[in-house]
């Protein structure tokens, strides 16, 4: 017998009328555990197949000093450069966002085909959810020399790449926001007389095009530093000159540039939580009277 809140409890008279549900506890613990020793086996053989050095990430530590040591000040060099410089940061900005809003674009009707709610055919959303893994599965740098082969160096590879990746994004994001919208709306519509392209238009797509909004203002922002990066391998962009500085040790003219993509990643997040907030509402606040 226990006692607990002054009840008497007969646990083994519970456990003879419920084994099941007492013995689950000890399943769910021994389930745990096992997790637990897969989990730490998996790290412990991810860092002996990557010859993962503690010693060496720590006596790094020093190189890593010197090298922000040499990045101040930082230096722009002459005023040709400096325009140069702002130029190519305007192709990052402009890849960015022709390639964000043609991925959208394109995203849009596919992913009304890969949502439940829309496509009642499986077999046509599983090719089409597919074909979007497929594409989502390739890194952004891939497509870029894919691209940089096949329309050549430039910023427009760099657009095409950013638009590739997202399509994929973007459809599995867009699909998402359709499956979780509230079928109400279309019911209403439905029962008013309207068609099935009545309940997409009137009863699915004015819920969820906020939030498919708000996606692509984020992704927007988060394909700033993409298309940073793509200019490493050609594609554009100031990822070009800073990759230049980098390989002839130019640490000053390198910490001008990173700050340069930092000031204008930060004003372009500013930008975008303002528009967001005008689209979805006015951001929650701290009422202390509330």
């Amino acid at each position: 017998m226990s006692h607990a809140g002054g009840l008497a409890v007969d646990l083994r008279g519970v456990s003879q009328r419920h084994p099941k549900l007492m013995a689950g506890g000890g399943r769910r613990a021994s389930w745990l555990g096992i997790a637990a020793v897969a989990f730490a086996t998996s790290i412990a053989a991810c860092c002996m197949a990557l010859d993962i050095s503690w010693s060496r990430f720590f006596n790094g530590f020093g190189e890593l000093g010197r090298i922000v040591g040499l990045m101040f000040p930082p230096e722009y060099g002459t005023t040709t450069r400096f325009v140069l410089w702002c130029k190519s940061l305007g192709e990052t900005l402009s890849i960015a966002f022709l390639g964000t809003l043609c991925a959208a674009v394109l995203a849009f009707p596919l992913s009304l085909l890969a949502a439940r709610n829309v496509m009642p055919d499986w077999l046509a959303r599983f090719v089409v959810r597919r074909c979007l893994d497929t594409i989502r599965g390739v890194n952004t740098l891939i497509w870029a020399l894919i691209w940089i082969n096949v329309v050549g160096l430039g910023p427009f590879a760099g657009m095409l790449a950013i638009m590739t990746t997202d399509l994929g994004t973007c459809g599995k994001l867009f699909s998402e926001a359709f499956e979780a919208a509230d079928p109400k709306p279309g019911e209403g519509v439905i029962s008013a007389g309207g068609s099935g392209l009545h309940r997409i238009r009137f009863g699915l797509i004015p819920q969820v095009m906020p939030v498919l909004l708000s996606q692509i203002l984020y992704l927007i922002e988060s394909n700033t530093r993409s298309a940073t990066i793509i200019g490493i391998v050609g594609a554009g962009g100031i990822g070009q000159h800073l990759t230049e500085a980098i390989r002839t040790l130019e640490w000053h003219e390198v910490s001008f540039l990173v700050l340069m993509i930092l000031v204008t990643v930060a004003t372009i997040d500013f930008i975008s939580a303002r528009i967001r907030f005008a689209i979805i509402g006015n951001p929650p606040t701290n009422d202390k009277a509330s």
